[in-house]
């Protein structure tokens, strides 16, 4: 039995102990205005605090019987199981931690059994269009959610043909877009895919750091989450999901660590199971510690409260950008559809990578442009903007400001504010 030791109440008169550092407050450098979340996120606090507790302590995971190595084996998989826990992970899941989302799905379409067939949306990140073997299909971007379930419901059908087996069948799909923010509608499509005996992965790089994500409650399979837009940028992210595929399929990266046995002979080997077949090599260990300081530090916050003060920022932006007489949105769904802290844009007349450079140089303000690693949905966008404002100097690319925790009104009035005096 655990006793636990309770002091005396402190005298009427003690001042109150000062709260310590916001877990979730993020570092950055004074003066300088940082509205590109959606590329890398800050470091948070909590990361920091947790890599810097760590340090002293760094040695092998897995691989050593000293205390240093015991201590770092144990922090690891505490980690695992914290991330997991945050996202939702069944029982049967693996949390497998990779380097990034990108890394995440490439590990996945590596697993997947020979024949199955992968059905995305155009309107995808590269790291969900890349990855997937020939003969995948990739649906039309959709005007709205609904028409995005839709779609899924008629191609599913069409493969299926009325039938429940066959092939597998893998829906990729992101959680909020990179490019808009808009959020998709995980749960329908999710619901779709099982009607058709699908699974579905879940693209969740933009959409976990602004809203909770749990796999079990969205009936999603797997899910790809990277730290670096997470606040934890460590070079560490995660694939979580069904054990079956990952456990038959061979190692995504063979070596140390990925194995039971290695006998003599050239081909003699047995594969690990569980997530340590796909983590060969030395582990990042630092990347893992942080991802899972900052999901323990955001299971312990307020997140309605989070997002809440997002959507005023997100709603002056987007406001204070209807006011410009040159600037256009873009967006796929409706003016209304829900988003995270995401807003592109373009200025007409105006080369795009020069008002950002202007932006950085004469303000201090960062953001983001080009076409954001999913050119086939940013030139459509590009196209439908000028189509939508009547205007045919649109420049071929197009701004992003994107941000999150740690962003104020002052950050979305000094980039409003620099936009405006643009001469």
């Amino acid at each position: 039995m655990t006793l636990t030791l309770v002091p005396p109440a402190a005298p009427a008169t003690t001042p109150p102990v000062p709260a310590g550092p916001d877990p979730l407050g993020v570092l950055g450098v004074p003066g300088q205005v940082n509205l590109d979340y959606a590329a890398s996120a800050p470091c948070a606090r909590a990361a920091a605090d947790a890599v810097a507790e760590l340090l002293p302590w760094y040695a092998s995971v897995h691989r050593g019987a000293g205390a240093l190595s015991r201590r770092c084996t144990l922090a690891y998989e505490r980690a695992r199981q914290t991330v997991g826990d945050f996202f939702g992970a069944r029982a049967e899941d693996h949390v497998v931690f990779t380097r990034n989302t990108t890394d995440a799905l490439n590990l996945l379409a590596r697993a997947l059994p020979a024949g199955t067939t992968v059905v995305t949306f155009a309107g995808e990140h590269h790291a969900n269009l890349l990855p997937w073997p020939r003969g995948s299909v990739r649906l039309p971007v959709p005007d709205s959610p609904a028409g995005a379930v839709r779609g899924l419901d008629a191609a599913l059908a069409e493969l299926r043909r009325g039938a429940t087996s066959g092939p597998p069948v893998l829906v990729a799909v992101t959680g909020a877009s990179n490019v808009t923010g808009e959020r998709w509608p995980v749960a329908e499509l999710a619901w779709v895919a099982r009607r058709h005996a699908a699974r579905i992965v879940v693209d969740a790089a933009q959409l976990a750091p602004h809203a909770p994500v749990d796999v079990a409650a969205l009936d999603v399979d797997y899910l790809a989450v990277s730290g670096h837009k997470l606040y934890a940028p460590f070079g560490a992210g995660i694939l979580l999901g069904r054990a079956d595929w990952l456990d038959a399929a061979p190692p995504y990266l063979a070596g140390g660590g990925a194995t039971s046995h290695v006998g003599a002979a050239t081909h003699e080997v047995r594969w690990a199971t569980g997530p340590a077949r796909h983590e060969g090599g030395t582990p990042n260990l630092l990347g893992a510690v942080a991802l899972a300081a900052v999901c323990a530090a955001l299971a312990g916050a307020d997140r309605a409260a989070l997002h809440a003060h997002e959507q005023r920022l997100v709603d002056r932006l987007r406001d204070g950008l209807a006011a410009l007489p040159d600037a256009v949105e873009l967006r796929t769904f409706g003016p209304d559809a829900p988003r995270v802290g995401i807003v592109s844009f373009v200025l007409a007349g105006r080369d795009s990578a020069e008002v950002a450079a202007y932006l950085a140089r004469e303000h201090d303000i960062g953001v983001r442009d080009g076409l954001f690693c999913a050119h086939p949905l940013a030139r459509r966008l590009l196209a439908e903007a000028a189509a939508r404002a009547g205007r045919d100097d649109l420049p071929p690319t197009a701004l992003r400001a994107s941000l999150g925790l740690g962003s104020t009104v002052a950050d979305v009035d000094r980039l409003l504010a620099a936009l405006a005096g643009l001469r």
